[in-house]
């Protein structure tokens, strides 16, 4: 006794999970007539091939070239005498954005000037001791000694020079022996300074960055792809971004494709901004779709596809229940049953989505057109069900 209640008690369980499956299919499936499939605009028809396009999703900033961004510095050390320039301010190429002073240029202005009168001074007895050689009154060890000396000065001099120009020292007025402590920083670029790093009166060393300048004229979107999707990045593909709190898209083009892969296994992709934003600013993060190309690919129209608490379904027939109105009657003619059929969608172009169909669906029975209304009618009747 005890054992036939154990199986008696086993089978009402399982016939209870069988119940409660045949009512997910019923949830999932209902029946149109053909009047109601008319009605409804219901459309069978097929996968078809399509080329869709493809797209990436990849995050990146905005950034500048390397010529476009000048970390300003001074070939020698001093004390910063003056400056204007803030965080944002605008400069341009020329323009003189800083003084810095030391005691030692005013040394380098007399070495040069030394240099100079030595030179001319040997290079004039060069000239006479060659003038004396042709005439064969001087011995050929006067000539090489009196060259010697020439080449020497000479060097000192350009290279005193070659100092007193990275400077700026204005040779003109060192030449009437006008000599000041102080040298002139210039501009390379024009742009905003992005940072100051130095304040009147602190000693800067030739190491020591003062400030930073970008040209924004020429920003470039930087996108970080991960190595798997490398393979579909070409030259020439254009790019869909947006940036951080902004729904405007902006669109840039591929221009370079890294040749390294990073230790989080992502490449670096170089696009030109299509249209130049002077209100751009570098390091601002962003949003970017890539789009790889066409490709042919299953597809369905969007209309096929309904979008139910966030899973994408398509509806196809239901073969495998029978539809019948009383005991011994086979079925009846003229009543179709739908049921939902969970997909994955790729990519969509043109009024068509890429579509994966499960395996046992027939590609060539599927609802095209009035899949929302099915849908409708199945949630209604779950909605009668329930009160």
């Amino acid at each position: 006794m005890l054992l036939l209640g154990c199986l008696l008690a086993g089978c009402a369980r399982h016939d209870e999970k069988l119940v409660e499956a045949d009512h997910e299919d019923e949830a999932s499936a209902t029946e149109f007539s053909d009047d109601q499939l008319e009605i409804a605009g219901i459309k069978m028809g097929s996968v078809e091939r399509k080329v869709i396009s493809g797209t990436i999703k990849v995050n990146g900033i905005l950034d500048v070239p390397p010529q476009q961004k000048v970390s300003v510095s001074i070939p020698f050390g001093g004390f910063l005498k003056s400056t204007s320039l803030l965080q944002g301010s605008r400069v341009s190429k020329g323009q003189l954005i800083a003084v810095v002073e030391n005691t030692e240029y005013i040394q380098l202005q007399q070495d040069y000037l030394e240099a100079l009168t030595q030179f001319e001074f040997s290079k004039a007895d060069y000239e006479r001791q060659q003038q004396l050689s042709s005439e064969n009154v001087n011995s050929l060890k006067t000539l090489q000694q009196a060259k010697a000396t020439y080449q020497g000065w000479l060097a000192r001099k350009n290279g005193l020079l070659a100092k007193l120009k990275l400077l700026n020292i204005d040779l003109d007025k060192l030449a009437t022996g006008d000599i000041t402590s102080t040298a002139k920083v210039y501009s390379s670029i024009s742009g905003y300074v992005t940072r100051v790093n130095v304040n009147i009166g602190k000693f800067v060393n030739p190491a020591d960055v003062l400030f930073e300048i970008v040209d924004t004229e020429h920003l470039h979107a930087e996108l970080i792809v991960f190595e798997r999707d490398v393979p579909k990045i070409k030259i020439g593909q254009k790019v869909r971004f947006t940036l951080t709190n902004e729904n405007a898209e902006r669109f840039a083009t591929v221009y370079l494709i890294g040749r390294e892969i990073g230790n989080d296994r992502t490449i670096r992709i170089h696009c030109h901004i299509d249209k130049e934003d002077t209100n751009l600013l570098p390091g601002m993060y962003l949003k970017a779709i890539v789009e790889t190309g066409g490709v042919e690919v299953p597809a369905l129209p969007d209309d096929a596809i309904v979008d139910f608490q966030g899973t994408k379904y398509i509806f196809v027939p239901d073969d495998s229940v029978v539809v019948s109105t009383s005991a011994g009657e086979a079925g009846r003619s003229g009543h179709h049953r739908f049921k939902m059929v969970e997909v994955q969608p790729g990519n969509s172009e043109l009024g068509f989505t890429e579509i994966t169909l499960p395996e046992g669906i027939d590609s060539a029975q599927i609802v095209i057109k009035g899949a929302y209304a099915i849908l409708s009618k199945i949630k209604n009747s779950e909605e009668e069900e329930g009160h």
